[in-house]
């Protein structure tokens, strides 16, 4: 099993999501992350869903999706073909004890420091999931106190686009 990225071009109006993730649930597949959001244009949105499975599973996904309704186009993307990033929002203890080796990790891995507290640092990080898994796997010892992370967003490279006809 591997992860594949599957990019929705929906209308923009109430229930798609729940028609989208409904599907999901009725055919017992998991969702790893979903992500929406309105796109260049006001009339879509755009849902990205990471998904754990076989090449059966990815087709019946896409055979599926295309059947829905509000489903203006289906996409899934090459990992080599595509620009995938996630957010990441995470907290953890400030001790003096502690401050300099989070601040070097943060230094590290490019993320930045968003709110500063004598017991808490907050701090953002966009990149692959592994660079996001890599960063809290090296903050742990320190204490999480709170994290949130978004889900996958993705983008082809070059001039291919996801768009309706």
């Amino acid at each position: 099993m591997k992860r594949f990225v599957i990019a929705i071009l929906v209308s923009n109006i109430s229930g798609v999501l729940t028609r989208v993730s409904s599907m999901f649930t009725r055919r017992s597949f998991n969702i790893d992350s979903l992500t929406v959001g309105e796109t260049e244009s006001s009339n879509f949105s755009r849902i990205t869903i990471s998904v754990m499975g076989d090449d059966y599973i990815k087709e019946q996904l896409v055979k599926q999706l295309k059947k829905l309704h509000d489903v203006k186009e289906v996409e899934v993307f090459d990992d080599k073909e595509t620009v995938m990033r996630e957010l990441l929002l995470i907290k953890v203890n400030n001790t003096s004890e502690t401050r300099q080796d989070i601040l070097a990790a943060v230094d590290i891995f490019r993320s930045k420091i968003v709110d500063y507290s004598p017991s808490a640092l907050c701090c953002e990080l966009t990149g692959e999931s592994t660079k996001i898994e890599a960063f809290i796997e090296l903050l742990k010892p320190f204490g999480i106190i709170e994290m949130c992370r978004t889900g996958v967003v993705a983008l082809e490279r070059g001039s291919n686009c996801l768009k309706s006809e």
